[in-house]
C-alpha cells in the first residue's frame, strides 16, 4: 500500500541525530560479499529499501544470511545456486548490476535483467561492459546481459571512459580474484568506494591507490572471511544540515567522518551555513544568518556537482530547497543528470522563486515563505528535498509516494519526530 507523509512545519528542531550507515557503500559491499564462501559479517548497515531489495536478489541466488543486530547482518556465499538475476528485482533496483562483478569472479558467468532505480536521466552500463571486457569477459546485450568467461578472467590495463561509482566497483570486484595485477585508471574515489576496497582489502584482496583515481589490484586466489563497520552517510549528513540550518534549530550530528565533508561543507559556507565541528561530531547552531556569499566582483555564485572530490550530484536537490530560503540569488547546475532538477516545480508550488533555466539549470532566489502543499516524491533525493521544505514551511504538507524516500534513509520520520518534528505516516 502506498504511504504518505504529513508534515506541521514552521517549527524549530532541537537535539541528537545519528546518521545511517552509507547507503551507497552498503549495496557495493553486501554484493561483494559473494567473493567469499565463508561468512562475512556487515555492521551498521542501513534497514532501507534497496538494501531489503539487494538482499533479496541475494536470496534467490541461494546465498544465506542472518541478522546478528538491528543494523548487523551475516552473509555466506558458500552456495550460488544460480547466475541468473531475477528480472522483477532488477528492476526495482540500480544496485542489482552491482552483482555482475562477483558473480562474475566466482561463477564464470551472470545474466541479469536491465537496472532500475531513480529516473533522474540516462544511466550508461557501457562503462561496466568495457571494463569487463577488458578483463576478458564476453559480454551479449539486449533486453537483458550476459556476461561469460570462457577463459577466465585475467588482470588487465583499465582505463574508464567515466569515473562512474558503480562501474568502478564492478571493475574491483572482478578484479580481485583475478590473476596477474590490474590497474584502474579514471577511477570514481568516492567515500563509498574507499569503503568498498577497505572492505575487500579485510578479507585478503590486495587493492593500492584506494582514495585516488588510480587502483592498482593484485589477483589473490581466494578471500576469507570477515566483519567490517559501513561507514556514516555522507549524504545523509548533509541533508540534516541543510534541514537543520532552513528550519532556524540546533542539531548535532554524531559519527561524522570530516574528511568525508570537505567540499559539502565548503558550499555550505558559501551559502551561509556554518557549523562546529566537535570530534567525531558536528553541530548546526540556531540563528544562522543565511546569506549567499557571492562570487568575487559580485557575480552570481554557481553551486555545481562533479565527480569525487567536488559536490556529489546527490546532494543537488537538497541544495536546491536549501536556497529557497537563503537571503540572495544563486544558480544549482546539475551536470550528470538531466531529469534531477524537474521537481522543482513541487518547490515553486510550495512558494520558492525558481526559474528552471534547462534539465540542468535552475536560478534561485530567496529567501521565499513555503507553504504547505500536497506533492510526490518522485526520486529518493527529491524526496528529502521535499521533506526539508516542508519542515521549513507554514501549515501542512503532504508527501506522497514516500516509499521513494524510503529507499535511501532509513526511518526517516521516526528519526526527525526523536528530535520535535511534527511529522506522521500514514497510508495514501
Amino acid at each position: 500500500m502506498s504511504q504518505r507523509f504529513v508534515i506541521e512545519g514552521g517549527r524549530p528542531l532541537s537535539g541528537t541525530i545519528v546518521p545511517a550507515g552509507n547507503k551507497n557503500a552498503a549495496l557495493p559491499i553486501i554484493a561483494a560479499a559473494l567473493l567469499s564462501d565463508e561468512e562475512v559479517i556487515l555492521d551498521n548497515v542501513p534497514q532501507i529499501v534497496d538494501v531489503h531489495t539487494l538482499l533479496a536478489l541475494l536470496d534467490d541466488l541461494g546465498v544465506t544470511m542472518r541478522e546478528v543486530g538491528p543494523n548487523s547482518l551475516a552473509i555466506k556465499a558458500e552456495n550460488i545456486r544460480t547466475t541468473t538475476l531475477d528480472p522483477e528485482l532488477c528492476g526495482r533496483l540500480r544496485a542489482s548490476l552491482l552483482l555482475a562483478g562477483p558473480l562474475l569472479a566466482r561463477c564464470g558467468r551472470v545474466e541479469l535483467s536491465l537496472p532500475g532505480g531513480d529516473f533522474i536521466g540516462r544511466r550508461r552500463v557501457d562503462t561496466h561492459m568495457l571494463a569487463f571486457r577488458e578483463l576478458g569477459a564476453d559480454v551479449t546485450s539486449g533486453r537483458s546481459y550476459v556476461i561469460e568467461t570462457p577463459r577466465g578472467l585475467r588482470g588487465a590495463e583499465i582505463f574508464l571512459d567515466e569515473a562512474s561509482v558503480t562501474a568502478t566497483e564492478n571493475a574491483v570486484a572482478a578484479a580481485v580474484l583475478a590473476p596477474g595485477t590490474t590497474t584502474i585508471m579514471n577511477a570514481a574515489c568516492e567515500p563509498h568506494v574507499q569503503d568498498m576496497c577497505h572492505f575487500l582489502n579485510e578479507l585478503g584482496a590486495k587493492i593500492t591507490g584506494i582514495g585516488t583515481n588510480l587502483l592498482t589490484i593484485e589477483g589473490v586466489e581466494r578471500l576469507h572471511g570477515g566483519r567490517f563497520r559501513v561507514g556514516p552517510d555522507h549524504i545523509e549528513i548533509a541533508s540534516f544540515i541543510g534541514l537543520a540550518a532552513i528550519t532556524d534549530s540546533d542539531i548535532t550530528i554524531s559519527d561524522v567522518r570530516p574528511r568525508d565533508l570537505h567540499m559539502i561543507l565548503l558550499t555550505f559556507q558559501r551559502m551561509g551555513i556554518r557549523v562546529q565541528m566537535l570530534g567525531d561530531s558536528l553541530r548546526v547552531p540556531p540563528g544562522q544568518d543565511l546569506r549567499v556569499e557571492p562570487d568575487e566582483g559580485g557575480a552570481i555564485p554557481k553551486i555545481d556537482d562533479g565527480i569525487w572530490p567536488a559536490f556529489p550530484a546527490d546532494l543537488t536537490s537538497i541544495a536546491a530547497a536549501v536556497a529557497t530560503q537563503l537571503h540572495g540569488t544563486v544558480m544549482i547546475f546539475e551536470k550528470m543528470f538531466e531529469n534531477r532538477l524537474f521537481f522543482v516545480d513541487k518547490l515553486v508550488a510550495m512558494g520558492a522563486r525558481i526559474v528552471l533555466c534547462d534539465p540542468h539549470r535552475a536560478v534561485i532566489s530567496g529567501p521565499a515563505p513555503l507553504y504547505g502543499e500536497r506533492v510526490e516524491s518522485p526520486d529518493i533525493r527529491a524526496g528529502m528535498a521535499m521533506l526539508i521544505a516542508g519542515l521549513a514551511a507554514g501549515g501542512v504538507t503532504t508527501i506522497g509516494n514516500v516509499r521513494q524516500i524510503d529507499r535511501g534513509y532509513e526511518r526517516i520520520d521516526e528519526r526527525l519526530r526523536a528530535v520535535g518534528a511534527r511529522i506522521t505516516r500514514e497510508d495514501d
